[in-house]
């Protein structure tokens, strides 16, 4: 172990080493993470169309349950990602996940019941937690003082991966079946697979020398706590929305085409901030952002719970997707700017704990659903978007301190 205090950043002048070039690497890492974004976008989407629900046999209750247990995969595999990427570097994390998503797709297209579901979204999960994990941790390694802007950049192709599965949906399901579509998501997951074994990855950042209890003393500095349950609101209400707003536009009373349009549409709204964000976050304070941002959502959630009308709601949708966008990547950026070493234990710990928000949020909705409608069920991301503006100046004076 070195001289430094463990809890310690490493200088931005360390730079990367080894392995492909960085371009090679960002180019699989967007992949991976239009990957990851079709498995978290794919059981909102579904659960729009009637013809799923029927074939699956679920109600809301269930429905609830299979985000449930998407989330709970993605969790169970962030906390064993985390200790095992400082140990042993991104390739076969990467790669074994990507075989689980294609494994998960394969299974769900062929699924026609509650527990065959069950077990394609936990495999989902698993594989989606390794593919995020990895991927975020792998770029903030490789770019340095640039992290804020690439973790960005990194999450438009999240969002890309997201906004194709609705829009698919809605466009060619008509022409094609269910199981058609998410065999051809699997066809990129195989993709990625391949890919990733081909790839030459920076070494293990602590590959001789880890220590699980110096690295998880980070997890207890304030800050970092902070941080985390700042993720974990946004991580519920981001799966809260992509998960249920189909169904609840749908409850409505739109068709089920405009309901996964406007689901597409708070994908696009997600996809065109994040593009916008590199550049605002070479002006603007990483803080800053993030508290706009959830002012942002604060104002698209209640606009949504009021209104009435298809095209307000449409609009509240784009809102909270403009407004979702920087959160997650910029709250990364600044944790990957105070806490260098043990970066992939430290995003583990941080996903960890966002994905249990990610866990408890869609499935409360459900159960609130179904006995009190589906109008209270949705005040939970409001109120998460609160607490998200809270959290956020209470980071900003802890950064303000340790500054001084």
């Amino acid at each position: 172990m070195s001289g430094r205090s463990q809890g310690e950043c490493l200088p931005e002048t360390i730079g990367y080493q080894g392995g492909e070039g960085r371009g090679r690497l960002m180019v699989s890492a967007c992949l991976g993470m239009t990957v990851f974004g079709i498995v978290v976008a794919l059981l909102g989407t579904l659960f729009g169309l009637p013809v799923v629900r029927e074939r699956l046999r679920v109600d809301l209750i269930r429905e609830g349950d299979l985000l449930l247990l998407l989330y709970a995969g993605i969790f169970v595999c962030t906390v064993l990602v985390g200790p095992l990427l400082d140990r042993f570097g991104h390739k076969l994390i990467l790669v074994t996940s990507s075989v689980l998503v294609f494994g998960g797709l394969v299974n769900l297209a062929a699924a026609h019941s509650f527990l065959t579901a069950g077990i394609s979204c936990c495999l989902l999960g698993l594989g989606g937690g390794g593919l995020n994990t990895s991927n975020n941790a792998l770029v903030s390694d490789i770019f340095g003082e640039r992290r804020g802007q690439m973790l960005n950049i990194l999450g438009v192709f999240f969002g890309l991966g997201a906004l194709l599965t609705p829009l698919v949906a809605a466009s060619l399901t008509e022409l094609f079946t269910v199981p058609h579509l998410i065999l051809s998501a699997a066809c990129l997951a195989a993709f990625s697979t391949a890919g990733y074994g081909l790839l030459r990855f920076p070494p293990a950042r602590e590959g001789h020398s880890f220590s699980l209890r110096a690295a998880l003393k980070i997890a207890r500095h304030p800050l970092a706590l902070a941080l985390a349950l700042l993720l974990f609101c946004e991580t519920g209400n981001e799966a809260s929305i992509g998960g249920w707003v189909s169904t609840y536009i749908g409850a409505v009373g739109a068709p089920v085409r405009t309901a996964t349009q406007i689901l597409a549409g708070y994908w696009v709204g997600l996809l065109a901030a994040r593009v916008l964000a590199a550049p605002l976050l070479r002006r603007v304070q990483k803080p800053v952002v993030v508290f706009a941002s959830g002012v942002g959502s604060v104002i698209g959630c209640g606009l949504l719970l009021s209104a009435r009308q298809i095209w307000v709601l449409a609009v509240a949708v784009v809102i909270i997707g403009l407004s979702y966008a920087c959160i997650f990547p910029t709250t990364l950026a600044i944790a990957g700017d105070q806490y260098q070493r043990f970066a992939g234990t430290l995003f583990g710990f941080l996903f960890s704990v966002a994905l249990v928000g990610g866990m408890i949020f869609p499935w409360a909705i459900g159960h609130l659903s179904e006995r009190l409608g589906m109008r209270s069920g949705m005040l939970l991301p409001l109120g998460g978007s609160i607490v998200i503006c809270a959290l956020t100046l209470e980071a900003r004076r802890r950064l303000t301190a340790k500054a001084e």
